[in-house]
């Protein structure tokens, strides 16, 4: 349960950041997003199916130990490439010359991602981490947490 909870507040977290702050992502950013909702959609269905197959919440940990250990990658690439370390080996990462205009909330959905890879929209003023950088680190803890768990569930 506490996987898919952190897994739905990060989404969460990921449109609020757009919603109420502005912040366009980029491809890569969107990318991040594809493994919370993967893992939370493993951790419902490991919940919902726990009556009827008991053992099934705990493989379904051990299912999303890896969905989020491959996000904890693609942050990292990320990271790297907002730190130009390297450059984006990803199509379309940058999309240069991308103007506002008045548009459905469909619409701005099915054009997005409009944010470049290669600049950091928003880093916490203390430590100067970005987003990427965070997620990394969110998701290294959830790939414990998931795989910690499963070795908890295994005693019991």
């Amino acid at each position: 349960m506490l996987s898919a909870a952190i897994s739905i507040l990060a989404l969460a977290a990921a449109f609020a950041s757009e919603a109420f702050l502005g912040l366009e992502p980029c491809k890569l950013c969107i990318y991040q997003r594809w493994p919370y909702v993967l893992a939370a959609g493993i951790a419902f269905a490991g919940l919902i199916a726990r009556g009827k197959y008991p053992q099934l919440p705990a493989h379904a940990l051990l299912l999303s130990a890896p969905v989020y250990l491959l996000n904890a990658g693609i942050a990292f690439y990320h990271s790297g490439v907002e730190r130009h370390w390297w450059k984006s080996a990803i199509d379309g990462c940058v999309i240069p010359g991308f103007g506002k205009t008045e548009q459905s909330f469909l619409e701005n959905i099915l054009s997005a991602p409009a944010g470049r890879c290669d600049e950091i929209p928003w880093a916490d003023p203390l430590l100067g981490l970005s987003m990427a950088n965070y997620n990394i680190a969110l998701c290294l803890a959830l790939f414990a947490l998931c795989v910690f768990g499963r070795l908890s569930c295994s005693r019991d």
